[in-house]
């Protein structure tokens, strides 16, 4: 009896052994975040597969924003593609126009019956990524805006008050000249992203129009608007700064941060997902504030811009794998996710419920200044032209704008010649964007 007891128990273990093990589903995310970034979106990734046994996210760095992007379409055309690809605030329209190749987020969440409720996210980011019903058609996941890092021990240096930093572009311009002439650092100021920070976040913060149709939200046949005198005007009070040595233009991305966490800046004027850089990188006291406006501008100062990136779900994979790619969206959406995630990068929360989170751990408290962004983006209600923009073939149009910029920092062209040219060379883009994708 008790050796038929030990070989059944033994056929059952032999049975166990044999049985198949359900290999987990491989869901591939393409993204650009790369350094102190690319390690927080490596944790996030390593949490999500340690919280569940069905799906396993393999996240692989594609480079920086351009180069994903421009993988993503050529492993689409391949058949290669990814399930989730990270594509920044500037490809949106293209990514909206490519009939086929994406799935729009609200159809794989509701698929999955994990619907998003867009009343939980933060409103000038959800209505950025939605369709003009109200649709979400990309994960909104580092969303970011334009925020001004100070050296507070430099601006004591130049005779200034470090806990508060001047609002407008007359005071900050008079403080950089000091930050320099003290010889606190080699420049006063420095800008990352020029065409985002100083024109299209400008425009605004400003509430001027960049574009016609409502920033290009409302069709495709519209014409950029950036060369108005106030454009204009600010463009050339840049490069005066420039020409005299007190800003410095050191790239046309991200380059910048380096020339303020070295100290050879003592401003810098970029991205909110700058924080977990000018954390890691700068050796002295700093600060966060709103970036500077002109004060005879009528509504100035309105509300920022969003950056930063979204996730998009690509189309032509199996149903587990867009349930896959559905569980992971809503583990990064989760309170906890959120505020983890705003807390170490300087990105804004994309959801409300990590917005209070923080405030109730409070963050805000021990770190003045990281609800900048927040406030910067939602303390006045987004106007016509401040929801942001949404033009096709905006990733080139962006590096037209880049190289005039160029050539007025390099005393080749003054702000209105390459203002005017950079809205000429645009607006052609803009139709063959137009003619390309009409119905």
């Amino acid at each position: 009896m008790r050796s038929f007891r030990l070989m059944a128990l033994l056929a059952i273990c032999l049975m166990l052994l044999a049985a198949p093990v359900q290999a987990k589903t491989t869901i591939t995310f393409w993204h650009g975040m790369g350094g102190e970034l690319g390690e927080i979106t490596d944790e996030m990734i390593k949490e999500f597969n340690a919280s569940q046994d069905k799906y396993e996210v393999k996240g692989v760095y594609k480079g920086n924003y351009d180069e994903a992007m421009t993988a993503a379409i050529a492993a689409f055309r391949a058949k290669q593609h990814p399930n989730l690809i990270q594509i920044f605030e500037v490809g949106t329209a293209s990514m909206m126009a490519a009939k086929g190749a994406i799935r729009p987020v609200y159809e794989i969440m509701e698929a999955a019956g994990t619907p998003v409720d867009t009343s939980k996210l933060l409103g000038s980011v959800a209505s950025y990524y939605s369709s003009t019903d109200g649709k979400l058609i990309a994960m909104p996941f580092n969303a970011s805006t334009t925020v001004l890092y100070y050296n507070k021990d430099a601006v004591k240096k130049a005779g200034g008050d470090p806990d508060h930093f001047p609002t407008t572009w007359p005071e900050v311009a008079e403080l950089a000249k000091k930050i320099k002439e003290s010889g606190a650092c080699k420049y006063g100021l420095t800008s990352g992203w020029q065409s985002w920070v100083q024109l299209e976040s400008f425009s605004a913060w400003h509430n001027v129009p960049f574009a016609t149709n409502n920033n290009g939200y409302d069709g495709l046949d519209t014409k950029l608007l950036f060369n108005s005198p106030l454009h204009v005007k600010h463009i050339d009070f840049l490069s005066k700064l420039q020409k005299d040595g007190v800003m410095v233009y050191v790239g046309r991305k991200s380059e910048a941060i380096n020339a303020f966490t070295s100290g050879e800046a003592g401003i810098l004027m970029n991205s909110s997902g700058s924080y977990a850089a000018v954390k890691a990188g700068a050796k002295f006291q700093w600060g966060v504030a709103l970036l500077p406006y002109w004060p005879d501008v009528k509504g100035a100062p309105q509300n920022t811009v969003i950056g930063g990136a979204a996730i998009w779900a690509m189309a032509g994979h199996s149903k587990d794998a867009e349930k896959g790619a559905a569980a992971f969206l809503n583990y990064l959406l989760k309170p906890e996710v959120q505020a983890r995630f705003h807390q170490l990068t300087g990105y804004v929360p994309v959801t409300l419920e990590g917005y209070e989170l923080t405030k109730q751990q409070g963050f805000y408290d021990k770190n003045p200044g990281t609800d900048i962004a927040v406030k910067a983006l939602s303390d006045k209600k987004p106007t016509i032209n401040s929801l942001g923009l949404r033009l096709g073939n905006f990733v080139q149009i962006r590096n037209i704008i880049d190289e005039e910029l160029e050539a007025v920092w390099a005393g080749k062209k003054t702000a209105k010649q390459a203002l005017d040219a950079a809205v000429e060379r645009g607006n052609a883009e803009l139709a063959r964007f137009a003619k390309a994708n009409k119905k």
